[in-house]
């Protein structure tokens, strides 16, 4: 027997397992609001509005809703409810500027467009049906009394969500994801993190990172409470912990670091102390970092590795039973490895380096570009595009990035995407950007410029010009003038040549 395995699996489980069980804690953003929370039961009710609502706006199979916001209960409501029905969720970085989310949302050919209502700036994108989330009673779009059309035929090969991610392009591509592909990565993270119907999750990692990582499936089907975090901040952070029991979180360095820094002036105990779990991704932080968590905070530290074109999971790694006694400073060295394959991956280097991967989690491919899929995936095995090694004890460490992609605070910038914003400016001739190490965001973004002749231009000027055209962390924070920069015989600049000087006394070449 073959039964599909779609994202509707996890929230039908809830609702007749974990019925009268919390689902979502969403806290307001004005402290004399009450908190809004949601039983795995009415979840479910809610879901089946939002799709009866679709449903009465004509969406069919396969058409794609792009939801635009911060963490919220309406997002992870329909990050269920969308692909559960047939149709394709888009969730986008609502972070990207007006002409960022207009491209995507115009890419996607997302027949719906729901938007946060703080997101005053992209109010004049809209598409066939655009709506403000928080008005959804208001305008019909939620159809408590209607029950929706069931999906026709439910297929675990069909596209569940599309994902935009930055890449070696100017213009992000979409990721295919298909409920199969969601539903491994959720089982297996699940799995490997040891969730449980006693923890209590805080979406601390922002949605619309690869559907949150695929934890508001696995953790459905659980019946994990979730608390909804809708913005980061260190303090706030250790307070939900300590309000709402938090168990287990996941997010970037940059994270973890605010948590740090936030505890330095907590009043009183630790909240989570031999409670917590943290998973890290994004890029690999410090062992100082790593060893700080345990040793100030007394959360456990874990780390994973893997894309948006990996679902994300390829690899897991937590301090190992035989390994507890160590030096703290070894575990957490042991510890800054992206670590060993998760169940059903495999990976191996390449003989140039590059690290490649074979797995159920791997896309279907890019929405609309299939010459971008078939350099992804070759021979069956996808190219991540990072430069890496396996050690002796099968684990992987990341030591180089071999496309142009900066990660900074979690969030991956396309260094040709700054380019074009840089070289828009007047004054500038050439440019070349790269990632330097930053102490709180791993990279941060530097531009390398030569002025053209006769002009005259600061690094206020362009920084702030780069500013007007994307999304402010995709600006430089630095700007270097050169009078040249270096070109092979071909003409192509060596971006890993210019990182050189910058990453020299370092191991890695990533941060």
């Amino acid at each position: 027997m073959k039964v599909p395995l779609t994202i509707a699996d996890f929230l039908s489980r809830a609702e007749l397992v974990f019925r009268d069980t919390t689902a979502t804690v969403d806290e307001p953003d004005q402290p004399a609001d009450p908190v809004a929370t949601t039983t795995y039961g009415g979840m479910a009710v809610r879901a089946r509005a939002w799709q009866a609502g679709l449903d009465a706006l004509g969406i069919g199979e396969g058409e794609r809703v792009a939801v635009v916001s911060h963490n919220s209960a309406r997002l992870l409501e329909l990050l269920h409810a969308v692909p559960a029905s047939g149709r394709v969720c888009v969730p986008v970085n609502f972070r990207l500027s007006p002409e960022e989310v207009s491209y995507i949302v115009g890419h996607s050919g997302a027949s719906v467009l729901l938007v946060d209502p703080e997101l005053k700036a992209l109010d004049g994108i809209t598409a066939r049906h655009r709506f403000t989330l928080g008005e959804e009673t208001e305008t019909g779009l939620m159809r408590f009394d209607t029950e929706p059309r069931p999906w026709a035929e439910p297929d675990e090969d069909a596209t569940a969500t599309i994902n935009y991610t930055s890449g070696t392009t100017a213009r992000p591509k979409g990721v295919r994801l298909t409920h199969r592909n969601i539903w491994v990565d959720a089982v297996t993270f699940a799995m490997h993190t040891r969730a449980w119907e006693r923890d209590v999750y805080m979406h601390v990692l922002p949605m619309f990172h690869c559907n949150g990582w695929g934890m508001p499936f696995g953790l459905a089907g659980l019946g994990v409470p979730q608390v909804v975090l809708r913005k980061v901040d260190g303090a706030e952070i250790l307070r939900r912990v300590r309000d709402h029991g938090v168990t287990l979180m996941c997010g970037a360095p940059a994270v973890w670091n605010s948590v740090l820094d936030a505890a330095q002036s907590w009043e009183g105990e630790i909240p989570g102390r031999d409670r917590v779990r943290v998973v890290c991704a994004g890029a690999p932080p410090p062992s100082r970092t790593i060893a700080r968590m345990s040793e100030e905070l007394g959360w456990e530290f874990q780390q994973i590795y893997g894309l948006t074109e990996t679902a994300p999971l390829l690899t897991f790694n937590r301090t190992r039973p035989e390994d507890v006694d160590l030096p703290a400073e070894e575990r957490a060295h042991k510890l800054s490895r992206a670590g060993a394959p998760a169940l059903g991956a495999r990976l191996r280097i390449s003989s140039d380096g590059e690290v490649l991967a074979r797995s159920n989690v791997v896309m279907d491919g890019y929405w609309e570009n299939p010459e971008a899929t078939s350099d992804a995936i070759e021979d069956g095995w996808f190219r991540t595009g990072d430069g890496g090694y396996l050690d002796d004890e099968g684990y992987l460490t990341i030591s180089d990035r071999r496309k142009d992609v900066i990660i900074t605070g979690g969030e991956n910038v396309s260094s040709i995407e700054v380019e074009d914003a840089v070289f828009s400016h007047p004054s500038v001739a050439e440019v070349a950007v790269i990632g330097v190490p930053h102490e709180k965001w791993g990279e941060t973004i530097k531009a390398l410029v030569v002025v053209a002749e006769g002009a005259e231009v600061t690094e206020a000027e362009i920084i702030a010009h780069c500013k007007a055209k994307l999304a402010g962390y995709k600006a430089p924070t630095s700007v270097e003038f050169r009078d040249a920069i270096p070109r092979t015989a071909t003409g192509k600049i060596q971006k890993f040549r210019l990182r050189e000087p910058y990453w020299a006394d370092r191991e890695r070449k990533v941060n």
